[in-house]
């Protein structure tokens, strides 16, 4: 019984329940009456496919009890392959429950010839889809000066590498502290471009009058000071590639000249009249929400267009799962080695805390904290009090015990591999089992390891 796949059949006809769980016998076939039901049965056999009848009754007044049902399960498990089952008269709810996420609908009478072919698809593609990302977990540096092991940031990092050989401006969106400028010079490193320059200007951090100057240059005797010709960032970057930090901060004269610039691909330095021929890659970032800026009349709508023929959203730290303890422990040795330190790793409660912390300042705040704890601790390992960090655990219910357990496997897997320095055979020892256990887990959870 184990062994089969579970299928969750919610129906409320008895009749029907007994067609549809001998029809399906090959599964482990789990039947629930009612939403409630439903709820608890997924939480307790976490089924891969679930057949829904859009037409449960409702526990009140609401026709709706089938649609609430299905975006209730997928709140909770959002990879499960729900497939819809409804009158000839309720398309149109069917049609709704496929737009919120449902896998598939199929309509009454019921043939179980066509439905378990249905269900079978949709079996397949959840293992396709487990594969998949057991496969995206395997790489803990897919670019270099990158360390990411969540799949949000893996998925990010292949759309980094096919648009990277291109000249597509690029617009990276995301928190402070996320690492923009990181994946910029990543981009760089992998076009046509990376044996030239790499010109990063942060148009927030230079005063409004210099900033003109900084990015054209200007003429010698173009205004009081200027005794000599001065070539702009956007010149230097010629050949290259010229990354526009803040760009949400440029002011709006500014924008214009930028722009144009864009347009034309040609540049006039301060004081001078001849048009000088630009080749470079654009890449631009900001914190900023470019679209309520444009709402405000902060920021241009035709530059927004100019910079974002491809735009990336990067993660913030605390939707990157694992990923904070394992950046953790890459500044742990970046800074034990420049400060000649003999610190081993973190102590239990310092990497929970690590986990658990929402990292408002993301990869930033992180490294600041790890570099101030390495030079002020005097033990071998980093302690929860070293890393000056509040209280602050998710208390966010997982779907059911089983999924505690799993949690509880894979911290308690990477808290030993940090403590034996990657080494299986120790790890092993330290957790009470054997290699092949050890690795059987390592590969189930994708948990990455360099021995």
């Amino acid at each position: 019984m184990e062994d089969k796949k579970v299928l969750l059949i919610v129906e409320d006809d008895l009749g029907l329940q007994k067609q549809l769980k001998w029809s399906f016998e090959s599964y482990h076939t789990v039947i629930a009456s009612n939403r409630s039901e439903a709820i608890a049965a997924l939480r307790r056999f976490v089924p891969s496919v679930i057949t829904l009848d859009l037409g449960l009754p409702p526990d009140s007044a609401n026709a709706s009890e089938g649609l609430k049902t299905l975006q209730e399960i997928l709140e909770l498990a959002p990879a499960t392959k729900i497939i819809v089952v409804t009158g000839n008269d309720d398309r149109a709810n069917a049609v709704k429950a496929v737009a919120m996420g449902a896998y598939d609908f199929y309509q009454k009478p019921i043939d179980t010839d066509i439905l378990n072919l249905i269900i079978e698809r949709a079996f397949q593609l959840n293992e396709l889809e487990n594969e998949h990302q057991l496969l995206q977990k395997k790489t803990t540096e897919p670019l270099v000066g990158l360390i990411a092991s969540c799949r949000k940031m893996q998925e990010l990092c292949r759309t980094i590498e096919k648009i990277s050989p291109t000249n597509a401006t690029v617009l990276l969106m995301g928190e402070s502290g996320t690492g923009k400028e990181v994946l910029a010079k990543a981009m760089h490193r992998l076009s046509d471009r990376s044996t030239q320059a790499f010109v990063a200007v942060n148009c927030a951090a230079i005063p409004e009058n210099l900033l003109e100057s900084e990015l054209f240059g200007y003429e010698k005797g173009a205004y009081t000071g200027a005794a000599q010709l001065t070539k702009g960032k956007i010149e230097y970057a010629n050949k290259g590639t010229l990354f526009l930090d803040e760009i949400g901060d440029l002011p709006m004269l500014l924008q214009s000249k930028l722009l144009r610039f864009l347009q034309e691909r040609t540049i006039e330095r301060i004081g001078g009249r001849q048009e000088i021929p630009i080749d470079v890659r654009i890449i631009c970032a900001t914190h900023q929400n470019l679209e309520d800026q444009i709402d405000k009349k902060k920021f241009r709508l035709d530059l927004y267009y100019r910079i974002s023929e491809i735009v990336i959203d990067i993660p913030p730290l605390r939707e990157r799962e694992g990923d904070a303890i394992t950046i953790a422990i890459a500044f742990l040795k970046k800074y034990c080695s420049l400060h000649n330190k003999k610190i081993k790793s973190f102590s239990v409660e310092a990497v929970a805390a690590i986990e658990a912390y929402s990292w408002p300042g993301n990869i930033r705040e992180l490294e600041n904290k790890i570099k101030r704890a390495v030079i002020l601790s005097d033990d071998i390992n980093i302690t929860f009090n070293d890393l000056e960090l509040e209280k602050n655990i998710d208390t966010a219910m997982p779907v059911n015990l089983k999924e505690v357990r799993e949690s509880a496997e894979i911290m308690a897997i990477k808290n030993a591999l940090m403590h034996s320095n990657n080494n299986v055979s120790n790890t092993a020892k330290l957790l009470g089992v054997s290699r092949p256990t050890l690795y059987s887990l390592i590969e189930k959870y994708g948990i990455p390891i360099n021995e």
